[in-house]
């Protein structure tokens, strides 16, 4: 595996372009998220420089822009308020420890090669759980939008004093606020290919705050401290520290799930192909390096990626370009975002959260699957109202099942007894004047397809429906996998066969449905030569060994 990402200077201006555009991108959304997640403006730039930098150093995709996202701010904004309320002195140092924790999680996902599992949940978990953190994100920006501080509590603190907050709203800053999300909604689209909307808010917002309302209480950024971050060394209490490590995979699982979700958009737009587990390792050093340095934690994101693959980008030398010029204005022009409005920051991070709302399938899901739908409304109820982890655990969780029982009705279609000839499976000439001669003697039965454990009620309910026989035929030869509940009553099937004195042949099983027989000691039950691999051969043999008196009269 090579070890830096793809960066060559065979489309220099391309990538110095692309780069440039992406950090003008950029900055009003770090400043935002700084400010949303509770950790500080300079968390969001350091976070920025951080995650993009090393993202764009060891990643997998040469295209992707890394930074504080929507949804990983949602998670750490959560973060830092339950770690600073249980321990406010070290609260905050504890934050960055968990993204310290989630980078590391996320190294190991990639060294473990884990990439291609992350995103293998269904849409509809993906979809509600991604719509919750817009929903979460937009409720918690409505007090800073009106001109007040965030009430504690988060999600229900912020509703439950709708009333009082809606009563001392701050009329300067809501106007700030209401003209932020007016240009960034209105901007022509042939003016967004000179400047990002959100930038021209932050600008504009700024200036029309200083001159239209330069005595009005309206809350700013104030000073950022300037120069390279102070490192934070990993800080925990041993009470809270399996609190941490939930945090930090939970949070780590996140930044997977949007940076290989951004990842295959990058792909799509570039035709090429990611290399998702080095994507996962860069990610990783750079949200270790981002807690550290005291930084939010990033991922991938799809507003700086798309922008960066229009302007030109091709290599990671513009993920590079990107991070170097935040780093410069963390240096030494991080002052002139002094008098930027909190109101403001508040309208672009709004309207971030509007983005996230899945809208497409919100439209649609009701009419391309019912319980889809439920599964999508359930998991965004519960990632706004009750907790993250919970969401996605109970998603997946209700969609597998779901998933299962449909994946077990169809298979179960195909487990079939047949003792005379009809058209259930396809058989040769040979194979029904065989049957036809057996009269009902010899039972064939024949499985297809995996043998997942939802098909073991069929195998023992057909099982259970077998009468006076002679001889069992059980028939694998389509089977590619058994699963250990099928096998086992598999093993019962034969086991009852033989109890009664039956002739039991097994045919077809071949590759790892042989191996799993031979792990459960099945085929010790049957003789050796009655493991065959042709259907037919079994077929003559079953009947020349049918008693006389039960053979069928010609």
């Amino acid at each position: 595996m090579e070890i830096l990402n793809k960066i060559h200077f065979r489309n220099l201006q391309g990538d110095l372009f692309g780069g440039v555009t992406a950090a003008i991108v950029s900055l009003p959304l770090a400043l935002a998220f700084g400010v949303a997640s509770g950790a500080g403006p300079v968390a969001g730039l350091y976070g920025a420089v951080c995650v993009g930098l090393f993202a764009a150093l060891f990643g997998g995709t040469p295209t992707l822009i890394s930074e504080p996202t929507g949804p990983m701010t949602v998670v750490m904004t959560a973060i830092v308020s339950s770690l600073t309320a249980s321990n406010p002195e070290n609260g905050l140092a504890m934050a960055f420890t968990v993204v310290m924790l989630a980078g590391v999680f996320q190294i190991f996902f990639g060294l473990f090669r884990l990439g291609k599992y992350v995103t293998l949940m269904p849409y509809s978990v993906i979809s509600g759980f991604m719509s919750g953190i817009g929903v979460i994100l937009i409720i918690l920006q409505i007090a800073p939008f009106l001109g007040q501080k965030a009430p504690k509590g988060g999600v229900w603190g912020t509703i439950s004093n709708l009333p009082t907050l809606l009563a001392n709203i701050n009329p300067a800053a809501a106007i700030l606020a209401a003209l932020t999300l007016a240009i960034i909604f209105l901007m022509p689209r042939k003016w967004k290919r000179y400047a990002p909307p959100q930038l021209v808010a932050l600008v504009i917002g700024t200036i029309v705050s200083l001159v239209a309302f330069p005595g009005a209480n309206i809350e700013r950024i104030g000073e950022i401290p300037m120069g390279l971050p102070t490192l934070q060394m990993p800080t925990f209490t041993p009470g809270q520290l399996t609190i941490m490590l939930v945090d930090g995979v939970m949070l780590g699982m996140l930044g997977c799930i949007d940076t290989l979700l951004t990842a295959v958009i990058a792909d799509s737009l570039t035709r090429t192909e990611h290399n998702s587990n080095k994507e996962l390792i860069g990610q990783g050093i750079g949200n270790l390096v981002s807690g550290l340095c005291g930084g939010l934690p990033g991922a991938g994101a799809t507003m700086g990626t798309v922008v960066n693959i229009q302007t030109g980008a091709k290599s990671a030398l513009s993920g590079v370009t990107r991070a170097l010029i935040l780093l410069i204005v963390v240096l030494g022009a991080a002052n002139l975002t002094r008098d930027i409005p909190m109101a403001v920051l508040a309208g672009i991070a709004l309207k971030v959260g509007i983005d996230i709302l899945d809208w497409s399938f919100l439209q649609r899901s009701h009419k391309v699957s019912l319980k889809g739908s439920l599964i999508m409304y359930g998991v965004l109820l519960l990632t706004v109202f009750v907790d993250l982890i919970v969401a996605v655990g109970v998603g997946v969780f209700i969609a597998n099942i779901l998933t299962i029982e449909r994946l077990s009705e169809l298979q179960s279609q195909e487990v079939k007894a047949i003792s005379d000839t009809d058209d259930s499976i396809v058989l040769n000439e040979t194979e029904k004047q065989l049957l036809d001669r057996a009269n009902g003697r010899v039972l064939l039965f024949y499985l297809s397809g995996p043998m997942i454990f939802g098909v073991s009620k069929a195998i023992a309910r057909t099982h259970n429906a077998i009468k006076d026989i002679d001889t069992l035929i059980l028939d694998l030869s389509d089977v590619p996998l058994l699963g250990v509940t099928a096998t086992l009553e598999v093993e019962n099937m034969i086991k009852d066969a033989v109890d009664k004195g039956r002739t039991v042949y097994v045919v077809g099983a071949a590759g790892k449905v042989l191996r799993r027989l031979q792990k459960f000691g099945i085929l010790d039950q049957i003789p050796a030569d009655h493991l065959m691999t042709d259907r037919t051969d079994a077929l003559k043999r079953a009947v020349a060994d049918l008693p006389s008196n039960s053979m069928a009269i010609s």
